[in-house]
Parts: C-alpha cells; sequence; structure tokens
C-alpha cells in the first residue's frame, strides 16, 4: 500500500477533479502490476495496473489506495474490471466519499467471492485527497493559506513593498502549491500593489522530476468588489483561465456592467455574489468553486483578505514561510483579525516543519479541519 501511495502522488498536479489514485498488484512475493491515475478521462489506476499484470492477476492481491469506483463517468467502473480480473484479495486504502460510489464499490467485489480489507493507510491515503474529500463531503474546496513574512510576523512594510521576504527555495516551493491547486484565490489588493500573474512556471524549478507538460495551470479567482482591476493587469496575461468575482450589485449598476464587458472582451470569465459585511459573501463563493469542482483552492492574499478567510473559519490548512529576518513594528501585520482578548485565538494543530532554503516552513491545520 506505501508504494501505491508513491504512485498515486505522481499525480499530485494532474489529476483534477478527480482524486490521486495508486494501484499494486501482487502475486506471491511479487510485484506484477502497477499503476497510478494520471488525468480525468484517462484510465485509473486500476486499469493500468491489471493491463500490466495480464493473466497474473487471478489469484493475486490488489492493493488500490480508493475504493474501487462502481460507476460510469468519463470511464467504465474499477470494480467491474477487478471482477472480470478475478484477484483473490483487494485491499482498499480508504472508501470513497463520492455518493455515487461510497462502498457500492467494496460491496460489488465482495458480492463477486472477493476478499475486501479496508482501512490499510488509511490516514497516509486521506492525506493526498484533502480536496476532493472535502469536495464530496461539504461541497467546497479544501483551503489552503499561504503566507510568507517575517520572524516578527511582518508581510510587507508600510509602503507596500514586500519583494522579497523569503528566498528563492521557498518562492519555488510556493510554485508546487499552486500546481497541486485546482485554483488560486487572490485579492484586489495585492494585484493593484503588486501586479502578479499568479502562474505556475515549472521551467524555473530546479527541485524535482516531474514532467512539465503534466504540470497544469490553475484557475485565478480575483476577488474584486467594485471591479477595480484593469485590462492590462498582468493577472490575464499567459497561464490559464481566469474568474473575476466582484458584488452583484456592482454588475448590475451601468458602470460596473462597462467594466465587466471589458474584462470579458479579454477572454475572462466576470461572476457576481452578494456582498457579506466589506466583502464578497466567502461562503457563497467556497460552493460556487465546489461546483466547479475545485478540490485544492490556494489563497495567496493580502492581510485582509487572508484575514476575513479565516475569521470566517474558511480556511482549512495554513502554510507559513518565515524568513530569518527582522522588519519592524511599522511594516504590515501577517494577517488582520478582529480578536479583543485571548479567548478569541484562533488554535492550530502543527503537522510539520522543516528548512526551505535559509527560510522555515511551517503547515498546520484549523482544528475544525482535524
Amino acid at each position: 500500500m506505501s508504494r501505491a501511495l508513491q504512485l498515486a502522488a505522481r499525480g499530485l498536479y494532474t489529476t483534477d477533479p478527480n482524486p490521486r489514485v495508486g494501484c499494486v498488484v501482487v502475486q506471491g512475493d511479487t510485484v506484477v502490476g502497477e499503476g497510478f491515475h494520471l488525468r480525468a478521462g484517462e484510465p485509473h489506476a486500476e486499469v493500468h495496473a491489471l493491463r500490466q499484470a495480464g493473466e497474473q492477476a487471478r489469484g493475486a492481491t490488489v492493493y488500490v489506495t480508493l475504493e474501487p469506483c462502481s460507476h460510469h463517468g468519463r470511464t467504465g467502473p474499477c470494480a467491474d474490471a477487478l471482477v472480470a480480473a478475478q484477484p483473490a484479495r483487494v485491499v482498499v486504502a480508504m472508501q470513497d466519499p463520492n455518493p455515487k460510489v461510497a462502498g457500492n464499490g467494496i460491496a460489488r467485489l465482495r458480492a463477486a467471492g472477493i476478499a475486501v480489507d479496508v482501512g490499510v493507510l488509511e490516514g497516509e491515503a486521506r492525506a493526498l485527497n484533502p480536496g476532493f474529500i472535502s469536495r464530496m463531503t461539504r461541497g467546497r474546496p479544501w483551503v489552503r493559506v499561504k503566507l510568507g513574512a517575517s520572524l516578527d510576523g511582518r508581510t510587507a512594510m508600510a509602503s507596500g513593498e514586500s519583494k522579497w521576504i523569503t528566498g528563492p527555495e521557498a518562492r519555488e516551493d510556493v510554485q508546487r502549491l499552486r500546481a497541486r491547486s485546482a485554483a488560486i484565490l487572490t485579492g484586489i489588493g495585492t494585484v493593484l500593489a503588486d501586479n502578479p500573474s499568479m502562474n505556475v512556471r515549472p521551467e524555473t524549478w530546479e527541485h524535482g522530476t516531474y514532467d512539465h507538460d503534466w504540470v497544469r495551470q490553475p484557475l485565478r479567482v480575483l476577488v474584486d468588489r467594485e471591479l477595480r482591476v484593469t485590462p492590462d493587469a498582468a493577472l490575464f496575461g499567459p497561464g490559464g483561465e481566469v474568474l473575476v468575482v466582484a458584488e452583484d450589485r456592482v454588475l448590475a449598476s451601468p458602470a460596473g456592467g462597462k467594466r465587466a464587458e471589458g474584462l470579458r472582451a479579454r477572454g475572462v470569465e466576470v461572476i457576481g455574489l452578494p456582498a457579506a459585511g466589506s466583502g464578497i459573501d466567502l461562503v457563497a463563493l467556497w460552493a460556487e468553486l465546489g461546483v466547479r469542482e475545485v478540490n485544492e483552492l490556494l489563497v495567496e492574499a493580502g492581510a485582509r483578505l487572508s484575514g476575513a478567510v479565516v475569521a470566517a473559519g474558511l480556511a482549512d490548512e495554513l502554510v507559513l514561510y518565515t524568513a530569518p529576518v527582522l522588519m519592524g513594528s511599522e511594516a504590515r501585520p501577517l494577517v488582520e483579525l478582529p480578536i479583543a482578548d485571548m479567548a478569541g485565538k484562533v488554535p492550530l494543530v502543527l503537522q510539520d516543519v522543516r528548512r526551505v532554503g535559509p527560510d522555515i516552513r511551517m503547515v498546520a491545520l484549523f482544528r475544525h479541519a482535524l
């Protein structure tokens, strides 16, 4: 199963909206087939592994990181392919949270006389597909908030200057976070201050062996309540599709409608959502992204929007890169959170701490996401 998980991880940047799945077929003590899912619409991991195993799949043990599908999607049911191959046993890391499967694949195998064990390395399998699980169970993406800061928790100088706090190794690491995400979200303040492209540039990566053709560009989402972005923003350059989210009231106005048409003429999709407080209704936006089959959402925004996501309880994971520098008390804070006393502090649970070049990367989960 450990090997199957390694194989599944090879689809880290490519499988959306499908889950990352790996499969290993073992006859006696010999691995006779391996496979992983690469892209939606292409054969699933079980199909690749069974093809490689051929007749040796009969009576074998099959290890798969996710319950074999039992429904017709872009491809046929993997449960049926396994039944036809007649292995003696199938070991499944976790049940599929997709309501179209949800135990049906396991039941189909057992009905065919195949022994099925479930739950081997389940924690590792779940960690590989947090976005798919979130979308299937909550109807919204897994939300990862990325922040870069100094040792004293500052993200930009008072003037807005922020390039560069962290080193090139951390910036490459962020590129990999972008690559595994189905969408990247930022706010108009960041776009006006930094004019970022927000795309994935695998040709600049110096570590890893991933084929650049396997890395797809995520959807870039701009929260721009008043539609202040201009059509010449770098965000609208090469690097995937762009979705601009404005307040529906603004889009309904003559001036807002005209600005929206200017963006649409550039091939940019513009939608309107209700306001909530001083910003866009993020719950409605998360639901919209769920409908668009976004599994993992990476928030790369300023202190205000990042703070709003955290304050609303809509962040699942925090990735913080800390540089060994001090920026002083006049610099801008990490996030804007309206916390008045210790009772209102936001608890997190550390999952990983490591060096990335000269910087430190901390990964923590918000308690509701555990």
